[in-house]
């Protein structure tokens, strides 16, 4: 990010939805996004970097029709969020369990060629990852401390695993995609879609 570069939302909205908010593990992958570790343990994700890479990330996003980026999801907390950001951007969503040969087998009911695969968390979204690779895909993911990033294209860094920080993803992510198509303004955005009912209610 750029000196003249204010963020896309303030940090401490990123802090408060505990966004930066790390596990006790990182991986060597992992290493260059995270600012520092807590006394308990816990890493900490450098918040600049992943202001960054939303930025980065919507830009990759919108070089593609809308309708052909899958956005899966099997982490509970990443749900409802991950089909409420495809249903703003217009992208599909498949949350909940995978079905295997979604991406590989035509014969499959489920079967679906998208161009992108964007994923939740590389570990928990392992069977679509793996197809997505088997089919030369590119592949965003949301990527926390301990994550590796052998098969991830693009890194957004982040907790992944939180209730309240995927949703001010997402959130922040579709608003910036449509931002990119001029088809939002950062008001509209506010007035039109309330954080809170981003969050997973289970």
């Amino acid at each position: 990010m750029t000196d003249i570069e204010a963020p896309l939302v303030s940090l401490e909205l990123y802090e408060t939805n505990a966004v930066n908010i790390g596990t006790q593990q990182k991986s060597a992958d992992m290493k260059r996004f995270i600012s520092k570790i807590r006394d308990d343990g816990l890493y900490l994700l450098d918040l600049n970097q992943t202001d960054s890479r939303i930025r980065t990330i919507a830009d990759f996003l919108n070089r593609y029709p809308m309708d052909r980026i899958m956005v899966v999801s099997a982490r509970q907390y990443g749900q409802r969020p991950a089909r409420k950001f495809a249903e703003a951007i217009g992208a599909i969503s498949a949350v909940g369990r995978f079905i295997p040969g979604s991406l590989t087998n035509p014969k499959l009911y489920t079967y679906i060629e998208p161009e992108v695969l964007f994923v939740t968390d590389p570990a928990a979204d392992q069977q679509a990852l793996t197809e997505a690779v088997n089919t030369g895909l590119p592949i965003v993911g949301i990527c926390d401390a301990n994550n590796n990033l052998r098969n991830v294209d693009l890194a957004l860094p982040a907790n992944n695993k939180g209730r309240r920080s995927l949703a001010l993803i997402y959130w922040i992510l579709a608003r910036e995609v449509l931002k990119s198509r001029g088809e939002m303004t950062d008001e509209a955005w506010a007035e039109a879609q309330d954080l809170d009912e981003w969050e997973s209610t289970f």
